[in-house]
């Protein structure tokens, strides 16, 4: 089903790899990215479970919008394992003002379908998503 808004549909492989990240962890992050051409969601990238912050990070282009899900695993204060699955809107200044649009306008349809995101990331450059911000809003 298309997003009225952008008409935007989500490949079903996105909800798939989703909740293969939520419920198996098999997967460190995702990354999404809009295909203008076929007007839907794709998964581009999938990160190991082994995968670092910093490999998560390198995968997004420094000039291109993107969607993209990490499980962020993490220690608390009472010392207790936890984990929480972050949305990043990666949304860079030197990407166009197209671009931006397209994946502003699709943003809330394509979250919707994603169950289990508990904290939410608009981020325009790297500093924005350091994992001392992503530390600060799991906690």
């Amino acid at each position: 089903m298309a997003n009225a808004a952008s008409g935007m549909a989500v490949h079903d492989d996105c909800k798939l790899r989703f909740l293969d990240l939520k419920a198996k962890r098999t997967y460190r992050f995702i990354v999404f990215k809009i295909e203008e051409k076929q007007k839907q969601v794709v998964v581009e990238k999938l990160g190991e479970p082994k995968d670092s912050y910093e490999d998560f990070t390198a995968s997004l282009p420094a000039d291109e919008c993107r969607y993209a899900v990490y499980d962020f695993d993490y220690v608390t204060e009472e010392n207790c394992q936890k984990s929480r699955i972050i949305f990043i809107a990666w949304s860079p200044d030197t990407s166009k003002v197209r671009n931006k649009m397209i994946y502003a306008s699709s943003k809330d349809r394509f979250k919707r379908e994603l169950d289990g995101i508990q904290v939410e990331l608009q981020a325009t450059d790297p500093t924005e998503m350091g994992l001392d911000v992503i530390r600060s809003r799991s906690t």
